[in-house]
């Protein structure tokens, strides 16, 4: 089983934060990411889904939420929403980017051995200051070896937690969050992993899933009856098959 990259998420997350300053100036988060993994033993690295997190959101407060949601989406992108999953593109390609962007960060991504598939989930904040949950799929593009979502989900907290309220004349430090970065199993020569066991799903809910090209990463969406939304990820570790990120979104509101 491969190391969990918690240390190196944590690092990459404060410096790219941080805008990285160094003696020759500002770094993009790609040029924080190539320094940080460029010794990595491993070809699959969660932390370049982190940088890629971090580069979606700043893109998004540089040219726009949904212009950014276009960039970063590969062709076959589909956001799932009060009726199921549906074509990003269409979706965002016809409205305006509002003038304040929501605010994100992943607190658990896993990743496929081979690297082509991942799944994060965290935390966001509106503009209006209501909070929640996403899960997005991470797909690498053969053509640049980029990572392109494929898929996201999102909802709100219910019911929301109550406003932090702070003194005006307090000094706040806040951590930097943990990020918890998992790597499923590669399988060893020779050897075949085992399918992921199949998942029921509920009365007259529609489904779909999708693996990764070595079959160690699985993830799989579920629209139900009552209009709630449910994603999930597993992985291979240690000879069996874990679900590691598991949500569930009532439907949005109108």
């Amino acid at each position: 089983m491969k190391p969990a990259h918690t240390f190196a998420a944590t690092i990459l997350v404060g410096c790219m934060l941080a805008a990285c300053a160094g003696p020759s100036g500002p770094r993009t988060p790609r040029d924080v990411i190539d320094r940080a993994l460029g010794s990595a033993p491993y070809a699959a690295q969660p932390g370049e889904i982190v940088a890629r997190e971090v580069e979606y959101q700043l893109a998004a407060r540089e040219r726009g939420q949904y212009t950014a949601m276009l960039d970063f989406a590969a062709g076959d992108a589909v956001v799932h929403g009060r009726n199921g999953p549906v074509p990003a593109r269409p979706v965002f390609s016809s409205l305006e980017d509002p003038e304040t962007t929501i605010e994100w960060s992943p607190r658990t991504v896993i990743m496929s051995c081979d690297g082509n598939l991942a799944v994060s989930s965290g935390r966001y904040r509106e503009p209006e200051g209501f909070v929640g949950t996403f899960v997005t799929v991470w797909e690498r593009d053969d053509r640049n070896d980029d990572y392109e979502w494929s898929y996201d989900v999102a909802g709100r907290d219910d019911p929301q937690p109550p406003p932090e309220v702070i003194d005006e004349d307090a000094i706040v430090v806040t951590a930097i969050d943990t990020i918890r970065g998992l790597v499923a199993d590669c399988p060893r020569a020779g050897a075949t992993v085992p399918a992921p066991p199949v998942i029921e799903p509920a009365a007259g809910a529609s489904h779909g899933q999708e693996a990764s090209p070595d079959g160690t990463l699985r993830w799989y969406w579920e629209h139900r009856a009552d209009g709630t939304r449910y994603a999930r990820g597993d992985f291979y570790t240690s000879g069996a098959w874990d679900t590691v990120i598991e949500r569930s979104f009532a439907s949005p509101p109108e």
